[in-house]
């Protein structure tokens, strides 16, 4: 079975907007085992909407449209399946008491333009957005389907997990694909595949799919099923075989996050943690908190980006840093013991290094980074040399040092790290 996909926005033209929502479906649909034949991006404009509809149900049993639902004069696609499906649009009554709390739970006005989202086409299958304004639409036709969905990507999204795809399954009678995904921190993917190489094709000749999925600091690997979840068993012992092989990089699984990993363990150790940090800006003491919960185990933290208040903030020794240079094993110890105390952890992370691009030297170049770590007295620090982009040097160094602490709370040997 296939699918077009036809995204519609001259910000996605022009590269005012990146176009997630097409790499977002196509995921999902292969994932179903729907396969994607085209992606197409067009102009808001009647004529090429119509060009690209005809175009999409020539070659596929599913079209998909993202975008031009909003509430201004520019969001034309529903003006325009209305004259192509032959049909008008009618004001649905359940969908304007959704518009109406919409905006009544956010005490916001609702005006004339907002009431027309519920202005909708009379034959189409209405899509609920539970996360905005714009309904999604399903349009039956000859024995193939169009859905229209709005193009923020979140509401997007929304709409398609809590309806979309379980109504494709059922009108096409899908048989979805099973996939497990495991979520590894510090290593590449050509160092893993190199030293799993037996475990890998032991994994393709027994007819499963495996495919890398590298992030930042971040690894997905994602075995795939199209037998369905009657080969569960099998992706398990493959999952349980890297993990017993590879502890101090396998963190998690599906859509787990370090800190939410770390924040269970916490919890269930009942640990206060604490920051003091230098080169990321706080970002640290952000991931501990997009924890719901966090409030259990962070206690707060110190962001001490300038010298003078790493002294005075945290205590930390002015020869020290004189001696050692702010970017050091000695300076971090010191932010994490002293911050420990100050804060009242039982666990204080400390950070310091250079981030980029500008500020390195030969002794000390560009992504230098050392990370200290405090557990109710004890000290240690680990020094990292990442590259020359600073947001991705301050976001592997927070995974980096979420990733160690969970080595270390669980007695997980880092040494081959």
């Amino acid at each position: 079975m296939q699918a077009e996909l036809i995204s519609i926005g001259d910000e996605l033209l022009i590269g005012q907007t990146i176009n997630t929502n097409a790499a977002w479906l196509g995921m999902e649909l292969s994932l179903m085992g729907i396969s994607v034949s085209k992606s197409v991006t067009i102009q808001d404009d009647e004529s090429a909407i119509k060009k690209a509809i005809d175009t999409a149900f020539s070659n596929s049993e599913i079209v998909i449209i993202t975008g031009g639902l909003g509430p201004t004069k520019d969001d034309i696609t529903k003006y325009v399946l209305c004259d192509y499906f032959q049909t008008e649009l009618v004001i649905n009554e359940e969908v304007l008491k959704r518009v109406e709390e919409f905006f009544t739970k956010r005490g916001r006005k609702m005006l004339d333009v907002n009431i027309q989202q519920a202005a909708l086409p009379k034959t189409c299958e209405i899509l609920d957005n539970l996360q905005g304004t714009a309904s999604g639409m399903w349009f039956d036709y000859e024995g193939k389907v169009l859905i229209s969905l709005p193009g923020v990507p979140y509401e997007m999204k929304g709409i398609m997990w809590q309806f979309g795809f379980d109504k494709i399954k059922n009108h096409f009678k899908v048989k979805s694909i099973y996939h497990q995904t495991i979520l590894l921190q510090g290593i590449g993917e050509s160092f893993l595949a190199d030293r799993m190489k037996d475990w890998e094709n032991s994994i393709r000749s027994s007819g499963l799919g495996l495919a890398y999925l590298p992030a930042v600091s971040i690894l997905k690997l994602r075995i795939t099923s199209r037998n369905g979840i009657k080969d569960k068993a099998k992706i398990d012992a493959y999952f349980k075989e890297l993990k017993e092989e590879l502890p101090q990089y396998c963190f998690g699984e599906e859509k787990e996050t370090l800190s939410g990993v770390l924040g269970r363990i916490l919890r269930d150790k009942k640990l206060t943690i604490g920051t003091v940090e230098s080169c990321t800006g706080g970002a640290l003491a952000t991931s501990l908190v997009s924890i719901s919960g966090a409030s259990n185990y962070f206690l707060g933290s110190f962001l001490t980006y300038a010298n003078d208040l790493k002294i005075k903030l945290v205590g930390v020794s002015p020869s020290v840093i004189s001696s050692h240079g702010v970017v050091s094993k000695e300076v971090v110890e010191e932010m994490a013991l002293l911050g420990a105390e100050k804060l009242g952890v039982d666990i204080c992370l400390s950070t310091s290094g250079v981030a980029g691009p500008d500020g390195g030297t030969e002794e000390k170049p560009v992504g230098t980074v050392w990370v200290g770590m405090a557990i109710k007295g004890n000290v240690s620090s680990f020094k990292f040399q990442f590259g020359d982009n600073r947001q991705r040097n301050i976001e592997l160094t927070v995974n980096s040092t979420l990733n160690l602490l969970r080595c270390k709370l669980l007695e997980i040997s880092i040494e081959k790290k």
